[in-house]
């Protein structure tokens, strides 16, 4: 690894500013001359608006503009918002209703913004919109997955968005048809509110006919892109600007309603206006993830080897769809369908429906935490009716090393793995034989204790290309510029530690610089685990162009052939010259020349094939039977993400994940009434994991350098969600098991534990 990044734990060096409170976040940065946006939304799930009259709203003092629909269409606005579609099954398009700006005629679920009232202060857009009269004809609201109800969009009979398939369904059938055993089960995967800790935010502001946004995001250029079309403008008149951002875990991926709401404002009001989310107003208004359900089904010959698999999914994609919404338990479930097991004939089919409820779309992992939770939950459920060990159920399934480069049933080919290694590792970092022994103890006094195993493996995504640009600044500085946006991950860090591993600049020389469309004309952003890979991709491909350049130019100041230069990381070197400059000395002796052209150097690259992390997730779960209670006390993880660039950093992103998959496995969940109120609109009434719901996370890493990139690294950012789902959820279910528990669904509250294990009483009185 020494050649590509030396895999040192370095502390990471932005967290100085952030825990002295020196973070620059979108509302920290804002121009003090802005003015406040507060954004009216509907107060019911699904109706039709007969009146909206917002003329003594616009009377309030401090008060300088009140925006609706209408306004957006009046100034030529295109008002649609972004929604991608998936292919039908018959080869037609999924559906696709306008999603206007600001509520048009009807609305569909509660947040939905209706009007943005712009003041002097937050609290004066708030009177304000108290005078804004709202009449909305209530309709029945649509809740439920299912087809029927109240229609929602015109374009949707039924509410349905579309209905996808992917694999052989004919053999699948007849596979299930000659099979010696089929096994099948029922998988809610419940809704989540993503919950950043810093809500979503941004300002807006004109000049010289130039928009400028500023967003706390996780990229610019796709939001600049939409900015564009929305407004008619060209690429120079459109910037878009990522600060610090408190978060994203894939909810602040996508463009919102509010951006395009405060850049009209600033443009009719040539004021910068300003708005930050509140935390209610989050819960009711980002994008929401997971919410589908699924039944699963394997086919095994008499070897209790896997012949087939079929899933049919209902996915609730909300009110609308978002950006990526009818991608995410289609496409994206269906990379890792089948994950680590050799199967090669499989079925999946999904029926997406539309209800009353904000729109649903990409949570950390984006369609891969949902797949493996379908499949690793069914692949325990399997083990206990075949009466098989569970460990040695998967070993029997698994894809052999000797099988790599795979190509999957879905098309995906996955470049290398050994799973069986890493299981045997997991099952010793896990102390898998003193299992028993633990749950006797507990046993004596009263409670159930159990263990859940998933194995996991998830593939990188988004755009497999991205650039650098490294530039030798005048003070003796180095900054590297790129084309993803931190949200926490570590990249300021990961990112110069990797640029001085390849050159020898120190890294305390080297400044990244990111989120801003004006300093970087192109990238794809952060999501899908792929940003420390693609990035340092790039990066290898400048200081390969940087370094040639180099040798060019010191080939005459040494007097020797270029060929006869070579560069060891540190320092050029060539036999017979006394020169050893290093590429901070180069820089200066061609400035000192007048050679600008050598002091900047970028490069795009492309990865050839996705990396595909994976893993073995170990949890340990005691429930107290008298409450309900369940309590995480062992959590164990063995993963291989090939070549570790910062071993620390990577650990630290696993235990964020495994934090967010316990949350929903154990407390989080999204309640709506049947009138389409969000029953889990703070804190208060929606559990957030706490450091004391969490045990020591152990952190074991068993490489098998991938061969799908120049570095041998795997993506790691969303792993931890990846595998944690499952890994909880067979726990539990291992727990109740010989409680007579047959059917446990997350999340495992108190409440709901107690009702699955006091059923039968319950059903009695």
């Amino acid at each position: 690894m020494e050649k590509f990044g030396k895999s040192q734990p370095v502390k990471r060096k932005e967290d100085v500013r952030f825990l002295t409170g020196d973070g620059r976040y979108v509302d920290d940065i804002a121009p003090e001359n802005a003015l406040q946006a507060y954004f009216l939304r509907s107060p019911v799930a699904h109706g039709t608006i007969t009146e909206l009259d917002v003329s003594d709203a616009q009377e309030v003092e401090g008060v300088h503009l009140v925006l609706t629909c209408a306004d957006l269409e009046a100034a030529d606005m295109d008002i649609a918002m972004a929604g991608g579609i998936v292919d039908n099954r018959d080869g037609s398009k999924g559906a696709k209703p306008l999603r206007p700006m600001l509520a048009k005629d009807k609305v569909r679920y509660v947040g939905e913004p209706v009007a943005v009232i712009v003041a002097d202060s937050l609290s004066q857009a708030r009177d304000a919109a108290e005078l804004v009269m709202l009449d909305i004809d209530e309709l029945p609201a649509k809740i439920d997955m299912a087809a029927g109800g109240e229609t929602l969009h015109e374009e949707a009979p039924d509410n349905k968005a579309f209905d996808w398939g992917m694999g052989d369904e004919a053999a699948t059938q007849a596979a299930f048809d000659a099979a010696a055993k089929t096994v099948a089960l029922d998988v809610d995967d419940n809704r989540i509110i993503v919950n950043s800790m810093e809500p979503r935010g941004c300002y807006a502001e004109w000049q010289d006919g130039k928009l400028h946004v500023a967003q706390n995001g996780q990229g610019v250029w796709v939001h600049k892109g939409y900015l564009q079309t929305a407004f008619g403008l060209d690429e120079d008149h459109v910037r878009v600007t990522n600060p610090d951002t408190g978060g994203g875990f894939g909810m602040k991926g996508m463009t919102y309603n509010e951006y395009f709401c405060l850049a009209q404002a600033a443009r009719v009001l040539d004021r910068p206006v300003r708005w930050m989310s509140e935390r209610t107003e989050a819960m009711l208004s980002d994008n929401a993830g997971r919410d589908l359900t699924s039944l699963a089904e394997f086919a095994f010959d008499e070897n209790n080897k896997i012949t087939a698999y079929r899933v049919r999914s209902k996915s609730n994609l909300g009110a609308y769809n978002s950006q990526f919404a009818q991608f995410i338990q289609t496409q994206l479930f269906s990379r890792v369908l089948m994950g680590v097991y050799d199967v090669q004939t499989t079925w999946l089919q999904v029926d997406g429906f539309y209800t009353s409820t904000t729109p649903v779309d990409a949570y950390r992992g984006a369609g891969r935490p949902e797949a493996i939770y379908v499949l690793e939950r069914l692949m325990d459920r399997a083990a206990r009716e075949l009466g098989v060990d569970p460990w040695e159920l998967r070993r029997i399934n698994f894809i052999k090393a000797d099988q790599f480069p795979y190509k999957a049933a879905t098309g995906e080919t996955y470049d290398v793995g050994d799973f069986n290694k890493v299981l045997n590792r997991a099952a010793q970092e896990a102390d898998r034989a003193g299992f028993e022994v633990r749950k006797a103890e507990d046993a004596k006094r009263g409670l159930l204790r159990g263990q859940g195993l998933c194995y996991y493996i998830e593939s990188i995504l988004g755009d497999p290309s991205e650039g650098a640009k490294v530039v030798f600044e005048d003070d003796g500085t180095v900054s590297i510029y790129v084309g993803t946006q931190s949200n926490g991950q570590g990249h300021e860090t990961v990112y110069a530690q990797f640029l001085s591993d390849q050159t020898g600049i120190p890294a305390d020389k080297i400044t990244v610089v990111q989120g801003d469309s004006d300093l970087i004309k192109q990238g794809g952003g952060t999501g899908g685990s792929r940003s420390v890979t693609v990035q340092n991709n790039a990066t290898l491909a400048t200081v390969a162009k940087m370094t040639e350049a180099f040798t060019e130019f010191l080939s005459d100041e040494m007097g020797v052939p270029a060929s006869e230069i070579s560069f060891d990381d540190e320092r050029f070197r060539a036999e017979g010259s006394n020169l050893t400059p290093t590429m901070l000395d180069v820089a200066d002796m061609a400035r000192e020349k007048g050679r600008d052209d050598l002091l900047a150097h970028q490069e795009r690259a492309t990865l050839p094939a996705r990396s595909f992390p994976n893993g073995a997730h170990i949890a340990e779960v005691v429930i107290d039977p008298e409450t309900g209670i369940v309590t995480t006390d062992r959590y164990t993880v063995v993963d291989d993400f090939g070549n570790l660039i910062n071993p620390m950093l990577a650990e630290g992103q696993v235990h964020g994940g495994v934090a967010q998959g316990v949350g929903q496995a154990v407390q989080e969940r999204v309640v709506y009434d049947e009138d389409g109120q969000l029953l889990t609109a703070s804190f208060m009434d929606y559990a957030l994991p706490r450091a004391t719901d969490l045990p020591y996370i152990s952190f074991t890493s068993e490489p098998v350098p991938s061969t799908a990139n120049i570095m041998g690294m795997k993506g790691c950012g969303e792993a931890g969600t990846v595998g944690a789902l499952a890994a909880i959820s067979n726990a539990v279910q291992d727990a109740l098991w010989e409680h007579g528990v047959r059917q446990a669904d997350m999340p495992f509250t108190p409440h709901r534990v107690w009702e699955m294990m006091n059923e039968d009483r319950i059903a009695a009185e």
